[in-house]
């Protein structure tokens, strides 16, 4: 793509010359054309030479998204400095009205918007849906008569929370949230915020944000909260790098900043092994060798069969939660301070089990 800050400008200057059907433009009328134009718009511009007409001509055909079909054709001309007749070969679209700028969509094009608009209206709350089903309807795109990609949604009591929220990330703005402790519903907390990142986590949303009076990052459900309230007059601060990385490490969205990256060997059963490979853990998740896998048989022979894995994670309460939801069929072999984190969780359930079954003995 032709690389400069003046591309665009000149697509929709092209575009206007060669969809005339009163002029025959040449290249150099073109060059010409595109250069007085860029003059009149930006007075420090230099213009433009033929060769760079000629780059966005091949970019229009050819290399961009518009494909177009340009038509070419000769006409007379007449040279007044050479005072002499010429063959003038000149440029257009080959179909009139034409132009790149209100170009009809193909069928596919119009099935892969009527599909994006129904995957976006499954998510409740997100600002101005209601303008691209009027979109929808403007450009005569009927919806689909049945849904074939479902989510499974855990529906926020303020549907709108999350288009505000969106709203104010996109347009960097300071809000005030006010919200609750699910240990103290009826205690109201309120703090200003800098949000940056909306997540979703096991059918949950989640709002990372800076606070503003310490610009410390800190992150809210929003089943929590009760209101949101724009604070315009407030100096937005953006966050300093990509805050998706803070979740590399980590299993869902809590993160402990002290906590070190733990290099967690398990082993799975023949049962769940494969359920586990082709939807793994973490995204760090490794197949152990075959060799590595012997000599770890070596260590445990009470295991028989399965398969060994190793993920590199921080400790968060998700990660256990993760690992023991496979019960006796995944087992975690190393580190130990990972194992006694699980058998603190299995030890505290098998207590609250043991006193439940003696309740109803």
């Amino acid at each position: 793509m032709p690389a400069n800050k003046n591309a665009m400008t000149r697509y929709k200057i092209l575009d206007e010359l060669l969809s005339s059907r009163y002029h025959n433009y040449s290249l150099d009328d073109l060059t010409e054309e595109v250069s007085n134009r860029l003059a009149d718009m930006y007075p420090d511009t230099h213009g433009v030479v033929r060769r760079t007409i000629e780059k966005d001509i091949y970019y229009l055909e050819y290399e961009g998204p518009f494909m177009v079909e340009i038509e070419r054709y000769s006409v007379p001309g007449y040279s007044k400095e050479k005072q002499k007749s010429y063959t003038k070969q000149c440029l257009r679209y080959a179909r009139p009205s034409f132009s790149i700028f209100k170009k009809e969509m193909t069928s596919d094009e119009e099935y892969l918007l009527s599909e994006a608009l129904s995957l976006l209206g499954q998510f409740d709350g997100l600002p101005n849906l209601d303008a691209l089903e009027g979109l929808r309807l403007g450009l005569g795109i009927n919806r689909s008569e049945r849904q074939i990609i479902s989510f499974t949604k855990n529906p926020l009591e303020n549907s709108n929370l999350l288009g505000e929220l969106f709203t104010a990330a996109s347009q960097k703005q300071v809000v005030e949230i006010h919200y609750h402790k699910f240990s103290s519903p009826e205690q109201e907390q309120v703090v200003n915020l800098h949000p940056y990142l909306l997540k979703e986590y096991n059918r949950r949303w989640y709002l990372f944000a800076a606070a503003e009076d310490d610009e410390k990052m800190l992150c809210f459900s929003l089943d929590r909260i009760d209101k949101v309230v724009p604070l315009p007059s407030h100096k937005y601060v953006e966050y300093n790098g990509d805050l998706n990385e803070r979740f590399e490490d980590i299993i869902g969205v809590t993160l402990f900043e002290d906590s070190p990256l733990y290099k967690i060997i398990f082993w799975v059963s023949d049962f769940s092994k494969d359920y586990v490979s082709t939807k793994p853990i973490h995204e760090s998740q490794r197949h152990i060798s075959d060799e590595a896998s012997k000599e770890l048989l070596d260590r445990y022979p009470q295991l028989s069969g399965g398969g060994f894995f190793r993920i590199d994670c921080k400790y968060n309460y998700e990660l256990i939660r993760e690992l023991t939801s496979f019960g006796k069929d995944l087992l975690v072999l190393e580190p130990s301070f990972i194992q006694d984190k699980i058998w603190e969780r299995i030890s505290a359930m098998n207590n609250d089990y043991s006193k439940l079954r003696t309740m109803d003995s």
